[in-house]
């Protein structure tokens, strides 16, 4: 089998030879070279035309993200970055992400890690990934439009009468939650769906991100910018509200409790499930608990299988209809995949017509 081709780019000399050991103790990998500043970056993908790029955020020359769009405006391919945690490192890591970038890994400790040793796992895990990515969906969603606070209301018009017309199987009266669980190209997805449900929407949304602390802030910003539905990062034991959706912090899983009549927000620091925290499994168990209320599904894009065995919960235990990312339309299949084959999921969707599934059935 054919390895898959790795160019690493850092200015530190010290993190080049760190990625490079790592990456080159794995069969599957095969590190072709290293660059050593933007630039260098640009002229050494030309030559050796890599499978994948690891590539730093904060470089001298051109930075992480001038490098990136330069490659996915000339030649697409996938793409890794390794980020500093600061919040402008978080920031600048979110907008790679919708410039093309399939994944990040968040340095342990700033931009020169001696403790880079702690996420060679999690590296070498999202390099063979992002080998696999569809990166005809990055493109795709490049080229499209956010809905956007300030955008016309036709689509308002268009989700609200679906959600009229069709119910299929919920009552009108029944008291209703979103929850949503996405993992490697999931920002991006959230941003497609996010920023396309209508403001007045009658429920609360709780979405599970797989991703650090730290990053999770910048996600909800960003969202909270672009949408006309309010976005943040969960706190814990606020009351949940319509129209709010609430994003997972990085580093905590995300339960929601019963507080007479409302909901609340729990966030819990048990121990990770199946390597993340937070877990999309546990939230869509803890909902599987709440009674009296009608519960929607979503699993986008991401590797692994989390939230399957979730799904598998919320329906023995409710009412609850569940849609799956197309194969299509997700960067990675692995997740949406997995829920498909529990045989428990009602509806296969693209990930631009998500949002009209979720309103077809509030």
């Amino acid at each position: 089998m054919a390895k898959i081709r790795v160019l690493i780019v850092d200015d530190s000399a010290f993190m080049r030879k760190l990625i490079n050991d790592f990456l080159s103790e794995h069969p599957e990998i095969d590190v072709i070279g290293t660059a050593r500043n933007g630039e260098d970056a640009i002229k050494k993908w030309r030559e050796l035309r890599p499978d994948v790029i690891t590539l730093d955020v904060e470089m001298p020359k051109l930075n992480g993200l001038e490098v990136l769009k330069t490659i996915m405006k000339e030649q697409p391919l996938p793409v890794v970055m390794l980020s500093s945690t600061t919040k402008e490192g978080a920031d600048t890591t979110l907008q790679a992400i919708q410039a093309g970038a399939v994944d990040f890994v968040a340095k342990p400790s700033g931009s020169i890690s001696i403790d880079l040793h702690k996420i060679k796992t999690e590296l070498i895990k999202k390099v063979l990934s992002a080998s696999k990515a569809n990166l005809t969906k990055i493109n795709f969603l490049e080229d499209s439009k956010s809905v956007g606070k300030k955008q016309n209301s036709s689509i308002d018009s268009e989700l609200k009468v679906a959600g009229r017309v069709t119910t299929r199987g919920f009552t009108r009266e029944s008291k209703k939650i979103v929850c949503i669980g996405t993992s490697t190209g999931g920002p991006r997805a959230l941003q497609q769906v996010i920023t396309s449900l209508p403001k007045d929407i009658d429920v609360p949304v709780l979405v599970v991100q797989h991703m650090p602390p730290g990053f999770t802030k910048s996600l909800a910003n960003r969202l909270d910018s672009l949408s006309q539905i309010k976005v943040k990062e969960a706190e814990d034991g606020e009351l949940l509200q319509k129209g709010t959706a609430y994003i997972a912090p990085g580093g905590f899983h995300l339960e929601i409790k019963s507080l007479g009549a409302t909901l609340a927000v729990s966030l819990s620091l048990s121990p990770p499930r199946n390597g993340h925290r937070p877990s999309v499994d546990v939230m869509f168990e803890s909902i599987s608990t709440i009674k009296n209320y009608s519960k929607i599904a979503v699993i986008m894009t991401g590797m692994g299988s989390d939230g399957s065995k979730g799904l598998v919960e919320m329906k023995k235990n409710g009412i609850v209809k569940a849609i799956a990312e197309s194969q299509d339309t997700s960067i990675v299949f692995g997740m949406p995949k997995a829920a498909i084959a529990t045989n428990m999921v009602d509806e296969v969707a693209n990930v631009e017509n998500i949002a009209q599934s979720i309103m077809n059935y509030i």
